[in-house]
């Protein structure tokens, strides 16, 4: 078995160093001799949002799926393809309007007007997607389950013990005897960060859980789903603290108030700030190989290759496991904080 894995292994390091070196001596370098490759603009293309899910290549040789523009201006709708755009450098003429995108994916019609858009991007597909893919999990296991007379098997022998782990191990401790309110929603929470996260490992995937719209969203959930929750104690606690002197009271009550919001605060920005700085350094050893190549030519991306590619595999295997632990944590402080509102008074 030990054998077998390493043969894997060094397989698949072979293949990520050809494959490097190969996209390293065929990428275009526009830059002098003695100017490196700059792999800002790629990096943030990459961690951003867009109109079209862009998988592979630079300019016209590039591979994208077009997504639908949903725009709606001054009580019009318009809905057409973003490779209407053509990478950016024409705009699209829909009845006497005119739309034109910028490098940041920020449309504007002629007249100088924003419309609201409530286009399809990649984040938003991604997303799409990976409701599919928690459907087909949970709906399958759900019917494997009813027919399963015996110990769990297949996808079910996965999802069941994952679930009981968030229940018992998460859930239960922390938001105490009323944790089945608040069941389907933390367990979905947990399911919704991890498989997101583990999508966005993929070659040309959305970077949707590094995107902090996205994490602003969850945390405005709990924040909602806390506070409406909270019974007449937790309230007490915040506009009454217990045990704190009356000339204290205009100092500690603002400190309680402000710390609601301090909460989801630091879930929004732990789960952006996680996932957005894996992605960031993943793609920063890669692009190691293509400023050797702007820099030392050929000779030079072939040697750093393969160290960046062994150190891009370390990276993949720790970012698997953050993917994991964001969804915990955040799930787990989730529950935390919808414990400490719904306690009951000792």
């Amino acid at each position: 078995m030990l054998k077998t894995t390493l043969k894997a292994t060094i397989v698949l390091l072979l293949l990520l160093i050809t494959s490097a070196t190969i996209q390293a001596e065929n990428h275009p370098t526009e830059v002098n001799s003695d100017e490196l490759y700059n792999p800002v603009p790629a990096i943030m293309h990459h961690i951003s949002d867009a109109h079209e899910w862009h998988l592979w290549g630079e300019g016209e040789g590039s591979v994208t799926i077009p997504l639908p523009v949903i725009l709606y201006t001054e009580g019009n709708l318009d809905i057409f393809m973003s490779s209407d755009f053509n990478h950016g450098h024409l705009a699209v003429v829909k009845g006497n309007r005119v739309y034109s995108i910028d490098s940041h994916s920020n449309i504007t019609e002629s007249s100088g007007l924003k419309p609201l858009d409530l286009s399809i991007t990649k984040n938003v597909a991604s997303m799409l997607l990976a409701l599919v893919v928690l459907l087909i999990l949970f709906v399958g296991a759900g019917f494997k389950s009813k027919k399963n007379k015996g110990s769990p098997n297949g996808l079910l022998s996965f999802i069941e013990p994952l679930v009981l782990f968030v229940r018992d191990d998460i859930i239960k401790p922390n938001v105490g005897t009323n944790y089945k309110k608040f069941l389907p929603y933390l367990l979905t929470l947990f399911f919704f960060i991890l498989i997101n996260n583990l999508l966005g490992l993929l070659p040309g995937s959305a970077n949707v859980t590094g995107n902090i719209a996205i994490t602003l969203v969850l945390s405005f959930i709990t924040l909602l789903v806390t506070n409406f929750s909270a019974n007449k104690s937790y309230w007490g606690h915040i506009f009454n603290p217990p045990g704190v002197p009356l000339a204290l009271m205009p100092i500690m009550i603002p400190i309680e108030i402000v710390g609601i919001f301090t909460k989801p605060f630091a879930l929004m920005i732990r789960l952006f700030a996680n996932i957005s700085a894996g992605h960031i350094i993943i793609l920063s050893l890669i692009s190691l190989i293509f400023m050797a190549q702007s820099g030392l030519g050929n000779g030079g991306a072939f040697g750093v290759a393969p160290v960046s590619v062994i150190f891009v595999l370390f990276m993949y295997l720790i970012e698997v496991l953050v993917a994991f632990l964001q969804a915990y944590i955040f799930t787990l402080l989730t529950s935390l904080f919808i414990g400490l509102a719904t306690v009951e008074k000792h």
